[in-house]
């Protein structure tokens, strides 16, 4: 006899992941090759960067989300188009942090939004180097802070 599903894991109280997916398919090709390359490097660098634990995508605001539910290291991090900027998109953190004025101080070169995005054009390269620093710093953001460590 099958036993009732009573599951309550992490994965069993996670959004649908087709919901992100298919707000991805519903962008301009040239802004969803860019926002699933940013993607990409976010999960890259989840997986690489110590004490960050699995990472989950969900929509916030509207917007592809990744956030650090397993270890609570990190603040959110949310990708989208520039509205209405068809060429732009932008990746954007918690404004009540202080994580792009630091990003602002490591990475003059990069242009940001006020104190809450980084802005890339969709047809420039990524600036990958500058860029997993900064989504690593976000996700150990709360894990740092706890330690008082600032790098």
């Amino acid at each position: 006899m099958r036993k009732p599903a009573t599951s309550t894991s992490k994965a069993a109280r996670r959004p649908h992941p087709k919901a992100a997916d298919a707000l991805f398919d519903a962008y301009p090709a040239p802004v969803k090759a860019k926002l699933l390359a940013l993607r990409r490097l976010i999960f890259d660098t989840a997986k690489t960067t110590r004490g960050v634990g699995a990472l989950e995508e969900t929509l916030k605001w509207g917007q592809p989300s990744y956030l650090t539910p397993e270890t609570g290291s990190g603040s959110t991090i949310r990708i989208d188009q520039v509205k209405p900027a068809a060429d732009q998109v932008a990746v954007y953190f918690h404004c009540q942090t202080n994580l792009v004025e630091t990003f602002r101080e490591l990475y003059p070169e990069l242009s940001y939004s006020g104190n809450r995005a980084i802005l890339l054009d969709v047809a420039a390269k990524l600036p990958e180097p500058a860029l997993r620093h900064c989504v690593a710093l976000a996700l150990t953001y709360h894990s740092r802070r706890k330690t008082g460590s600032t790098a």
